[in-house]
This record gives structure tokens, sequence and C-alpha cells, in this order.
């Protein structure tokens, strides 16, 4: 039986990004992963880098996350782009949100401007009329999630992290048992995502399926991300199903268009119901739209954990078992910053935010 310092189950974003900074920090790493990395959850991200405001403990680590990604700003896997992010109102109700918003990501020392119809326009002409406005955040960015997750694994592996492509079958103690009877010694940190109730059934976790669809190249069409005022009430909603506005520039010139949220669909095939409708929203705010050719949809599915944070730390009643998993749609905002918080515990030193709101010992049955 092998002996590591870390078994990190799960080569996701999150994952990847635990093996990364582990390894960073002089451990000795191993990866289990039976499928392509990054091509779980992580295959079904926008990839946004995005500030979420409506719940103090999310803006935190995303706020803490968004820094650590200034590193990635020349990686050319991670396919950064800064192109913004540009919150529309479609109502003067909406627009009457904005200051309040405003105020919350200002607090939290990110940078955001209010903009009125006139600007709103100038930067995204391409914009239904009729909108009340926006906020706009400069600062975040767009990037290509599995080649983040490839990029994180190298670098691991190059320093010496080891990588399994067996499936993991059960958590002990101390111990990993993969589905071939070998056994991996040393602690384990579960980054399985959407699969965590397999091995840890005592942290609770819903599924939620998503599509995406992504156009042929048409650059200039769209300039920065772009999501609705109410795009939060959509992602943090308990409705079956939902769509809302989010439309992000990649830069290939590409359009990526999302999204859906659905429970309920344990099958990955393609709802052109749940694709129409989805369209239909984008179309309300972004017409021309409908003129352009679609390359693909596909769809994936998100993680969600009981009450919307992840879990992030040590199992309770568990000995050396460790979990960072049920992030939804902000795995990929967050991951740097979820991996720092793991590992900086693991090895006993404070985290560098509060990590008590993302403790799973909250939930854990």
């Amino acid at each position: 039986m092998k002996s590591y310092d870390l078994i990190i189950v799960g080569a996701g974003i999150v994952g990847a990004a635990c093996a990364d900074y582990a390894s960073h920090e002089g451990l000795n790493v191993a990866i289990v992963e039976p499928g392509p990395i990054g091509g779980g959850a992580t295959a079904a991200a926008m990839g946004h880098l995005v500030a979420m405001d409506d719940d103090p403990a999310e803006l935190a680590l995303a706020h803490y996350s968004l820094g650590l990604w200034e590193s990635f700003t020349e990686v050319p896997q991670a396919e950064y782009s800064r192109c913004g992010t540009l919150w529309v109102a479609s109502t003067e109700h909406d627009f009457a949100r904005i200051p309040d918003k405003l105020a919350r990501l200002t607090a939290a020392g990110i940078h955001a401007e209010q903009i009125d119809t006139e600007q709103l326009y100038r930067l995204e002409p391409a914009l239904v009329p009729g909108l009340a406005g926006g906020m706009r955040v400069p600062g975040e960015a767009v990037v290509y999630p599995p080649g983040v997750a490839r990029h994180l694994v190298d670098r691991a592996v190059a320093r010496g992290t080891e990588l399994h492509g067996g499936v993991a079958s059960r958590v002990e103690n101390g111990e990993l048992r993969l589905a071939d009877n070998t056994r991996l010694r040393g602690p384990v940190l579960v980054a399985t995502g959407c699969a965590l109730p397999q091995l840890l059934p005592q942290l609770p976790l819903r599924t939620r399926k998503g599509h995406l669809v992504i156009t042929d190249r048409y650059p200039d069409v769209v300039h920065h991300q772009l999501l609705e005022l109410g795009y939060a009430d959509s992602a943090h909603g308990d409705a079956d199903s939902s769509v809302a506005f989010n439309v992000q520039p990649r830069p290939t010139g590409q359009i990526l268009i999302g999204s859906s949220r659905e429970y309920g669909s344990s099958t990955p095939d393609v709802s052109m119901a749940m694709v129409r409708r989805m369209l239909e929203r984008t179309f309300q705010y972004l017409p021309s739209l409908r003129q352009l050719e679609a390359l693909r949809i596909w769809t994936g599915f998100r993680p969600v954990s009981m009450d919307g944070l992840p879990y992030l730390g040590r199992v309770p009643g568990q000995t050396d078992v460790w979990v960072a998993a049920g992030h939804e749609g902000l795995g990929v905002t967050t991951s740097l910053g979820s991996a720092r918080i793991v590992i900086d515990q693991l090895l006993g030193r404070p985290a560098a935010i509060d990590p008590r709101p993302y403790d799973p010992a909250r939930i854990a049955a």
C-alpha cells in the first residue's frame, strides 16, 4: 500500500486547484480521476470569474479567489479574457436594485460602477432598445475551465504528484480504496462534485442540470459578459427549472450562451424545450443573436450543497478525511480560494478568510 501526504479524489477545477496548491506547499500528492481532467462539472461551466453579492460568505470567497486568479492572466491554457461583467437592468425596478449591489461590492473591495442607458448602449450596442441601464464590474473576466484544470494538474505532476486513473469506491479513516481493490494510504480530500454522495453520504448534495450553447465566430457582437440583474434569483432559487440571461464573448470570437438550471433530470441528453426557453430569454436582450449559427449544444451537472455554500474542510466524524465540493455555478470563480482554505487548514495554518461558513460540520448528518 502506497502512502501519500494527501490523496485528492477528483480532477475537476476544484480538485486540480487543491493538487496544485498542495504540491506547491511541498506535499506528496496523489490524484485519483477515472475520466478526463476537467471533464465533469468543469466542462459544463461557463468559466465566468464573477463576484456574486447576495450572500456575504459567498462574496468573501469569490473576492478572495478573484485576487488569486490574477496570476493566470498570461497562462495560455486559461484563455483568460478580462472582458468585464455588465449587469443589465431591464426595468426601472431592476435599476433601483443597483445601489445596494454597488454598496456590497464596494464594501468587499470590488470596483463597480452604475451606468445609465446612454452608457449601456455605448458599451453594448446590440442590446435590445428600452433597457433601463446597468452595473459594470470592469475587472472581472472569463476563462476556459477545462484548460485551467489541465494546467493545474500538469503543474502538480511536474512537482511529483501522481495521477491515478482508478475509480474511488470507499473512503476510510486515512485510506482510499479503489474499485480494483488498490488501497492508497494518507489523508483523503474528496473533490468529486456531483459524485460526492457516493463517498460521503453524510454531506447532502443535489445535482442541477444545465445547458450551454456556443456559436460560430462573430467578433465584436458582444464585448462584456452580460447578465440580467435577476440572475441570482435563478441561480439560487429552488424552482424545478429556471433560465436567466447570461452571455459571454470568448477570445475566439465565439459567443457562449447560458444559463439554465434544472433539478430532477438525471440524463445528459439535450432537452430542446429547455434550450428554446433559454435562447428565447437571450433573444429578449440580444435579438440579433437569432441570426447567428450555433456550433454546439451540451449539458452538464453542477453540485449544489444544502445551503448554497460549498463544503470546505474536515469531514466531521472521520479521521484524515477532507472535502471541497458543492460549489454549484461558482466553482470556477471560487476554485483557487477553496483550495487554499482547505489545504491551509490541513497544514494547520489559519485561512486567509473566515472558514466557518463553509465548514461541513454545519450540515453533516
